[in-house]
């Protein structure tokens, strides 16, 4: 009796721990937060879907900055071209977007220091296909050029690089467009102004969010 009831305990443990012990996806504190503002107020139809990493993400006057047009703030911060790939349906597919506003791939230069130019700008195709393949060509797609910034300046020569690559790319193709946010950011003498971040020299004060602005709104479609 003992070890039929031993034998059961250890089935029922086989069983039970693999549900248990399956890992969280990366970000899923951000897509069930998502989700929840979602239930909560109804997203607009068709929106300007703003995608990527935390430059948007911790842009708190987006929706005031852009009142009167339907948008969806969905950046999850520290997100690479990877992690966008892999929450895509979560962040951009499910809203059958008019537009999508993509900033990312500063991450993936900052996460690894063997990452290529090449390789970010392909990381940007998939995505950029994941999304045709998904809304067709009636969604335009828009590329947010990747910032400079005071902490990461040692990357700068890698950032203008995948940006031309990117640019480069989405010049091939309908119903895209790139936004050069990089050179206003940066000086005459080709440094980057120190005032446009807060204090940790990589996320960006009201100074520096005031220059998207007035590029994006132009952009922006009812």
């Amino acid at each position: 009796m003992f070890f039929q009831k031993s034998i059961w305990l250890t089935l029922c443990f086989l069983i039970i721990t693999p549900v248990f012990s399956q890992p969280i996806k990366p970000f899923q504190a951000e897509m069930d937060a998502f989700k929840k503002q979602d239930s909560l107020q109804e997203p607009p139809q068709n929106p300007n879907v703003f995608a990527g990493s935390s430059s948007f993400r911790l842009w708190a006057s987006m929706y005031n900055d852009f009142r009167g047009f339907p948008i969806l703030n969905r950046g999850f911060g520290g997100s690479t071209l990877l992690d966008l790939i892999d929450r895509l349906e979560e962040t951009v597919l499910q809203y059958n977007p008019k537009q999508v506003f993509i900033y990312c791939g500063e991450n993936d230069f900052a996460a690894s220091a063997t990452v290529t130019p090449a390789e970010v700008a392909a990381r940007f195709k998939r995505v950029f296909s994941a999304i045709r393949k998904s809304q067709g060509k009636k969604t335009k797609i828009i590329f947010v050029s990747i910032k400079p910034s005071v902490a990461r300046w040692q990357l700068e020569s890698k950032f203008v690089a995948a940006n031309e690559l990117i640019s480069s790319f989405l010049k091939s193709k309908r119903n895209t467009h790139y936004i050069d946010v990089h050179t206003p950011m940066l000086s005459p003498a080709g440094q980057v102004f120190p005032d446009l971040f807060i204090k940790d020299n990589l996320h960006m004060n009201a100074k520096g969010y005031a220059i998207w602005k007035e590029l994006i709104l132009p952009l922006l479609v009812l």
